[in-house]
C-alpha cells in the first residue's frame, strides 16, 4: 500500500486515518448491542456480563451482581478462551459476553476487540452502566 492509498472505512488497515467518532460508528454496525433490560434478561440465560469500568467509577456507583470485572487493560487476556491468563468464565468461542463501560462507549471497542479473537457473540450495552441503573436494574454497593 503505498503513502496515498487510504483505506478509510477498514478498521484493520494500518496507518488508516479515521476520527474515533466514525471507527466508533462503523464497529457498532457489526454489533447486536442490548439495552439493560436484554442484558439482565441475557445475563439470567447464561450471558456473561463484564464490567470494564475502572475501580474509581465501580466504588462510587457500585457494581452489577454476578457481573465479572476486568479492568479494560486485561479484557481480551482474560476473556480469551485459549489464552493462558483467561478468567474461569472463559470457556469457549461460542460465549454470549455483553460488554460494560460506564457510558456504552469504551465497551464498543471492547466488544469488536473481542470478536477479533473469536468470540463472536460478543457485544455491548447500550448506555453503560449508566443506562442498568437508571432502568432500575440491581446494583450492589
Amino acid at each position: 500500500m503505498s503513502s496515498g492509498d487510504n483505506r478509510v472505512g477498514d478498521p484493520g488497515v494500518v496507518g488508516e486515518q479515521i476520527g474515533i467518532d466514525d471507527l466508533l460508528e462503523k464497529v457498532r454496525e457489526g454489533l447486536d448491542r442490548v439495552g439493560p433490560e436484554r442484558a439482565f434478561e441475557e445475563a439470567s440465560s447464561g450471558a456473561l456480563l463484564v464490567d470494564i469500568r475502572y475501580a474509581a467509577l465501580r466504588d462510587r456507583d457500585g457494581l452489577i451482581p454476578g457481573a465479572l470485572v476486568v479492568e479494560r487493560n486485561e479484557l481480551e487476556w482474560r476473556l480469551d478462551p485459549l489464552g493462558s491468563h483467561r478468567a474461569a468464565e472463559a470457556v469457549s468461542h461460542d460465549l454470549r459476553v455483553v460488554v460494560i463501560c460506564n457510558e456504552g462507549y469504551a465497551s464498543s471497542l471492547a466488544a469488536e476487540s473481542l470478536r477479533r479473537l473469536g468470540l463472536y457473540r460478543a457485544t455491548d450495552l447500550i448506555g453503560g452502566f449508566q443506562a442498568w441503573k437508571g432502568a432500575g436494574l440491581p446494583v450492589e454497593g
